[in-house]
C-alpha cells in the first residue's frame, strides 16, 4: 500500500506526535509498504535527511500557524498516486491545507488527532479557545467531518474528544499505539548513561522525559518530589526534554524554595543511547501530566521494564493500572506524592514482579508493530 502522511513538523523536538510518527513510518517501510512524509519544515533542518522514509520539506512556513502556500498545490499534483493520506493532529495549517485538496479527490484521508481536542485545553486556556472556535466552523469542523475515519489512540480520548465543541461530527477509529523494542543492550546503555553523568552514580533515579511543558505536571512533580526526599538521602530526580515555553528558570526557582535543588539533575533533551540509558539507570518513571493522549514516553519506560507513575489524565492509565505495571493517581501533589511512596514502599520482590508486569504490558498492548498493523486494517476497513 502507498501511504502519505501529512504533518507539520518531523521537529523531534516537538513531543510525542514526531516520535510516533517516525516508528510507525519506520515499521510500515518494514512490512512492505511504500511510505512518504509531507511536512512544513525547512528543507535544510538536519532532521528531514534523518528521516526514515522519503521526506518532501515544503517549508520554512509562516508564524506559529505554520501557513504555507506550497501545500495545497503539491498535493493537487502527488496526492493521487497515493492509496491513502494519514494527516497528523490539527490547528496548524497543514490539516486545513490538506483538506483543501483532499476533500475534492478521491483520496481518503484519515486524521490523528493526538489529543488535540481534550477538554483540558478549553478549561485551562479559555481565550485560546475562544479563538478556536472562531477558527473550528469553517475549517478543523470540516477536516474532521470529511475524513474516511479520525483516529484515537485509546478510548478515553475518544470519548473526551466529544466534549470540547458542539459542532463536532466525525467517524471516530480506536487504534493501537506504542513505540518499538527497546534496544536489548540494557547494562551497557545504563552504564553509559552513569558515565556520561557521573555524578549520578549510586543514586535511586527517578526519571522524568519529556517536554518542559505546564501540561505535564512538572511543578507537581517536583512539590511531591520535595514530600518524598526525605525516606533517602540516595534519591535523585532527574528531568530531562526540550523546554520550548522557557519554563525551566521558574521550576528551578521552585526546587530552590523546596530545598531540593541539589536533588534535581536537568539534563536537557536527551537522545538515542542516552535517551535509552536514562530509562535503564533509572528505578521507576514518573509522568504526573494533566493531560496526556497516550505518552509515547510511558511506553518505552515499559520497554525497559520501569514501573511508571502516572496520572489518571495520561488516557492509558486504565491499562497500566489494570496490568499493575505501575501506579496510577490524581494529577495533585497530593497525588503525585502518593504515586512515588508506593514506588519507595515496594520491597525487591514487589518491584521485580512490576519491574515484569511493565515489560508485558508494552509487548501485549504497546508495540508498534501492532498500531502499524492496525493503521492499515482500518484504512483498508474505511476504503471504499
Amino acid at each position: 500500500m502507498r501511504i502519505l502522511r501529512v504533518i507539520s513538523s518531523i521537529d523531534p523536538t516537538g513531543g510525542g506526535p514526531m516520535e510516533a510518527a517516525r516508528k510507525v513510518d519506520t515499521t510500515l517501510k518494514h512490512l512492505g509498504h511504500h511510505i512518504e512524509l509531507v511536512c512544513l519544515d525547512d528543507p535544510n533542518a538536519n532532521f528531514i535527511s534523518d528521516y526514515p522514509v522519503k521526506a518532501h520539506a515544503l517549508g520554512p512556513s509562516k508564524g506559529s500557524y505554520q501557513y504555507n502556500k506550497k501545500l495545497t498545490p503539491w498535493l493537487d499534483k502527488n496526492a493521487d498516486s497515493f492509496d491513502a493520506v494519514i494527516i497528523d493532529g490539527l490547528w496548524q495549517y497543514h490539516s486545513f491545507g490538506a483538506w483543501r485538496s483532499l476533500a475534492k479527490k478521491n483520496v481518503p484521508y484519515f486524521i490523528f488527532t493526538h489529543g488535540m481536542l481534550d477538554p483540558w485545553f478549553k478549561k485551562t486556556y479559555p481565550l485560546k479557545h475562544l479563538k478556536k472556535w472562531l477558527y473550528w466552523p469553517w475549517a478543523e469542523y470540516k477536516v474532521l467531518r470529511d475524513a474516511k475515519a479520525v483516529l484515537f489512540t485509546c478510548e478515553d480520548e475518544k470519548i473526551l474528544a466529544r466534549q470540547t465543541f458542539w459542532l463536532y461530527r466525525a467517524n471516530e477509529a480506536v487504534t493501537a499505539f506504542g513505540t518499538a523494542d527497546a534496544p536489548d543492550r540494557g547494562a551497557y546503555l545504563s552504564k553509559n548513561f552513569l558515565e556520561t553523568y557521573p555524578e549520578l552514580n549510586g543514586k535511586r533515579l527517578l526519571l522524568y522525559l519529556s517536554r518542559i511543558h505546564e501540561k505535564k505536571g512538572c511543578d507537581l512533580l517536583i512539590k511531591a518530589f520535595a514530600k518524598a526526599a526525605y525516606q533517602d538521602v540516595s534519591l535523585q530526580l532527574v528531568i530531562a526534554g526540550p523546554d520550548q515555553t522557557d519554563w525551566s528558570p521558574t521550576l528551578k526557582i521552585l526546587a530552590e524554595q523546596q530545598g531540593i535543588s541539589d536533588r534535581i539533575s536537568w539534563l536537557g533533551m536527551l537522545s538515542g543511547d542516552i535517551k535509552w540509558g536514562a530509562f535503564y539507570a533509572a528505578e521507576a518513571f514518573c509522568l504526573p501530566s494533566h493531560q496526556e493522549n497516550f505518552g509515547i514516553v510511558v511506553a518505552e519506560a515499559l520497554a525497559c521494564g520501569k514501573p511508571v507513575l502516572i496520572s489518571n489524565k495520561v488516557n492509558i492509565w486504565r491499562e497500566i493500572e489494570s496490568d499493575k505495571a505501575g501506579f496510577v493517581d490524581d494529577d495533585t501533589v497530593e497525588g503525585t506524592t502518593r504515586n512515588i511512596n508506593r514506588w519507595l514502599a515496594l520491597n525487591p520482590t514487589s518491584y521485580a514482579d512490576m519491574s515484569e508486569k511493565a515489560k508485558q504490558c508494552f509487548a501485549q498492548r504497546f508495540h508498534i508493530r501492532r498500531a502499524a498493523e492496525r493503521m492499515i486494517e482500518i484504512i483498508k476497513e474505511n476504503n471504499h
